[in-house]
C-alpha cells in the first residue's frame, strides 16, 4: 500500500455517497471534492452489491492516490483483500475493530461511527484510528438518527485522544459555529454533493476549519 496522508493531517472528510449521486457521476464528484481539497474520501454505497463498490472504489483509488488522500470503504472490511484502499468504516452495531482488520485480512485504517461520549471511548479502546461523531444537526442523510447538539463536542476532544471527525447536518453556513464549540475535523456529505461547485464549497469549508475561534 502507497503511503498517503497520515489521519492526524485529515481535517476535511468528504463522502462519495451513492445515495446522493449517480454512479456515473462518481469519477467526476470525486476530481472535485480532491481538487476542493478533502483530506480523507470515503465511498458510501448503500444497497449496492459488492461487485459494484469494488468496481466504483477501483475508479476512485487512483485519483486519490495521486492526491495522496486516504481512501476509506463503508461498511465491508473484506472487500480490502480485493482492492488496496486504505481503510474501513464501520458503525457502532456492525463489527468489533480487530475483527474488521480480520476481515481485511491486512493491517488498514479504521473508523467507527460513535453517538456518544461513551461510545467514542469505547472506539478508542477497541484500537479505532478515528471516529465519526454525530449526527451533531438533524440530516436528510440518516433521517432517523437523533441530533445531538454542539454541547458535549469540547469535553469529546478533550477525553478521546483520536481524530474525530464531526458529521450531521455540518454545512458552510455553521461550520464556524461548530468549530466555536471544539471541533478540529468534520465530515460532510449533502452540502458538499449538492452544492452547484463541489471544488469551491470544499476549498471555502476547509478555509473555516483554519478558523480561530479565541477572541
Amino acid at each position: 500500500m502507497e503511503v498517503v496522508k497520515p489521519i492526524n493531517r485529515c481535517f476535511l472528510y468528504g463522502i462519495v455517497d451513492l445515495g446522493y449521486l449517480a454512479p456515473d457521476k462518481v469519477t467526476v464528484v470525486t476530481n472535485q471534492l480532491l481538487r476542493g481539497g478533502i483530506d480523507l474520501l470515503q465511498l458510501r454505497a448503500k444497497e449496492r452489491s459488492k461487485t459494484e463498490i469494488l468496481k466504483y472504489a477501483e475508479s476512485m483509488l487512483p485519483l486519490a492516490r495521486m492526491a495522496d488522500v486516504p481512501l476509506i470503504l463503508n461498511d465491508y472490511p473484506d472487500l480490502l483483500r480485493e482492492i488496496d484502499a486504505e481503510g474501513c468504516h464501520i458503525g457502532p452495531e456492525d463489527y468489533g475493530v480487530a475483527e474488521a482488520r480480520d476481515l481485511a485480512g491486512r493491517d488498514c485504517l479504521v473508523g467507527k461511527s460513535t453517538h456518544t461520549l461513551a461510545q467514542a471511548q469505547a472506539a478508542e479502546r477497541e484500537g479505532a484510528d478515528y471516529i465519526g461523531f454525530g449526527p451533531l444537526f438533524p440530516t436528510a442523510t440518516k433521517p432517523t438518527a437523533k441530533a445531538i447538539g454542539l454541547t458535549e463536542l469540547r469535553s469529546l476532544h478533550e477525553q478521546v485522544n483520536l481524530p474525530i471527525y464531526c458529521i450531521g447536518g455540518v454545512k458552510l453556513r455553521n461550520i464556524r459555529e461548530i468549530v466555536s464549540a471544539g471541533a478540529k475535523r468534520v465530515c460532510i456529505v449533502s452540502d458538499l454533493l449538492l452544492a452547484s461547485d463541489l471544488a469551491k464549497r470544499a476549498a471555502e469549508i476547509k478555509a473555516e476549519l483554519c478558523f480561530d475561534p479565541r477572541p
